[in-house]
């Protein structure tokens, strides 16, 4: 691991509440910077344009109070638009250029500006340029903006008498420079403030909506210490499907942790009585024919025994999100061998499956489903055998249902005997062969998967129909 790895790992935020807060916080801070950035811009340039037209004003004003002797020097008739003309070095400077010549205001003895001889502007041009560097009348260095007004003299009226001439006007930068501290100043103080108090708002805010993750976090340890049995139904919509499949979860394992007991006491129930009968040969000093021949049957009863609680374990309980298995395929694998085992009758099954449905589960016990229920057909069926699975649509965002049914031509069963049919150990003919407990680990499997099974009278064929309804999943 580089030291660079080592140091995200370290520093990475490790709760939702730290990472939207540090999101938050960084998209605040671009954001106040973007946006005192642009409010920086747009003042600078709204302080540039009106000191362009503040100099423009100046040069407007003196070009009205301005004079020329028949010597060409320049003679300013009236006051200056502003004092600072008239003051050394005051930071507010006019000059005037003309052909062979230039002329300053009071101001501008002094300081050093930059050098405006020869810089004639054409008539009714205008220029405005800056910062540009200057020396202070103390010898330090400065900035001025300079704005430029090019005019023509009109003198007596004779054209070979006029001549053009330029007024530059000079503002020091100094002033522009202090509006613009003092803008910046106060821009970022206040977005400072805004960012601080809109951080703790984002920090009250997350808190709030984070309290119903909180709450699910504290149901979920309540439910890890025992203190509680399930996770509340109360919660908002975004955590619906979280603290469903939870609940799901909660109940699939307390199902499969009651269903592993059950089959442990059946089994120790269920061999109590060969244990009991072989403990009553061995002490009432039978001889060894009949106590071989008992031995043979109880240990041929508790092989039986065994191997049905292994095979109902096994085929009991699934996972609770399981990969999708075809139909289709696992019943093309199951009703060859029976069409083999029941040849003598001719029976033949058909499917009637709809493309891509899928059982939701476990591969054994799609198995044990269609192998029973289509056993039981096969048994009673005349000629014909009809599996039928369709999907069950399911909202948004939820798989899909399923209804599996297995049809056959036989003679049916009759309404009363349907539960006494469904019972473990029973069969619907004592003289057919069978133990009488497929029809019960059907009836398991799909109680395991929160199903219903119906038995009814088949439209199509006539004899017997099973249908199994599993409801769609989360």
């Amino acid at each position: 691991m580089t030291g660079r790895q080592w140091l995200l790992k370290r520093w990475r935020p490790r709760s939702l509440q730290a990472r939207q807060l540090l999101a938050a916080s960084v998209g605040l801070i671009a954001f106040l910077a973007l946006a005192g950035y642009a409010l920086d811009a747009a003042f600078a340039d709204t302080a540039r344009a009106n000191l362009r037209e503040r100099l423009k004003n100046y040069a407007t004003a003196y070009a009205g109070g301005i004079d020329f002797t028949r010597d060409g020097s320049l003679y300013i008739r009236e006051q200056p638009p502003d004092p600072r003309f008239d003051v050394p070095g005051s930071g507010l400077y006019l000059q005037v250029v003309m052909p062979g010549d230039h002329g300053n205001s009071m101001s501008a003895e002094g300081p050093i500006l930059p050098e405006v001889s020869g810089h004639l502007l054409d008539p009714r041009q205008e220029v405005f340029e800056g910062p540009l560097p200057m020396t202070q009348i103390d010898g330090t260095p400065g900035e001025v903006y300079r704005y430029g007004l090019g005019l023509v003299w009109g003198g007596d009226g004779a054209p070979e008498a006029e001549f053009p001439y330029t007024i530059y006007v000079l503002e020091d930068s100094r002033a522009l420079g202090a509006q613009l501290r003092v803008f910046r100043g106060a821009v970022w103080f206040w977005l400072g403030v805004t960012g601080l108090i809109l951080l703790l708002l984002q920090t009250l805010v997350l808190q709030w909506s984070l309290r119903p993750l909180k709450r699910v976090i504290n149901e979920l340890t309540k439910v890890q210490r025992g203190e509680r049995a399930r996770m509340s139904e109360r919660h908002p919509r975004e955590l619906e499907p979280l603290t469903e499949s939870i609940n799901a979860f909660i109940e699939s394992e307390r199902e499969n942790l009651d269903r592993q007991r059950n089959t442990l006491a059946d089994l120790a129930h269920s061999l109590k009585t060969p244990i009991a009968v072989l403990r009553t040969q061995l002490d009432s000093g039978a001889d060894a024919a009949a106590l071989r021949e008992e031995l043979d049957v109880q240990l041929q009863r508790m092989n039986n025994l065994v191997s049905y609680q292994l095979a109902r374990a096994a085929s009991s309980g699934h996972k609770l999100f399981s990969a999708p298995v075809p139909i289709e395929a696992t019943a093309e694998d199951i009703v060859p061998g029976l069409e083999k085992i029941y040849a003598s009758k001719g029976v033949l099954c058909e499917f009637d499956i709809a493309p891509g449905v899928n059982f939701y589960g476990e591969p054994g016990d799609l198995q044990e489903l269609l192998g029973n229920l289509l056993e039981n057909a096969f048994k009673w069926a005349r000629r014909s055998v009809l599996l039928t699975a369709k999907p069950i649509p399911a909202a948004p965002g939820r798989r899909a249902g399923l209804q599996l049914a297995v049809d056959d031509d036989g003679p049916g069963i009759a309404e009363e005997n349907i539960a006494k049919v469904l019972q473990r150990g029973v069969r619907g003919d004592e003289r057919v062969q069978g133990h009488g407990i497929g029809l019960s680990i059907v009836q398991d499997l799909i109680k395991d998967y929160r199903g219903e099974l119906q038995v009814k009278r088949s439209a199509e064929l006539g004899g017997a129909r099973f249908e199994v309804t599993l409801p769609p999943g989360l």
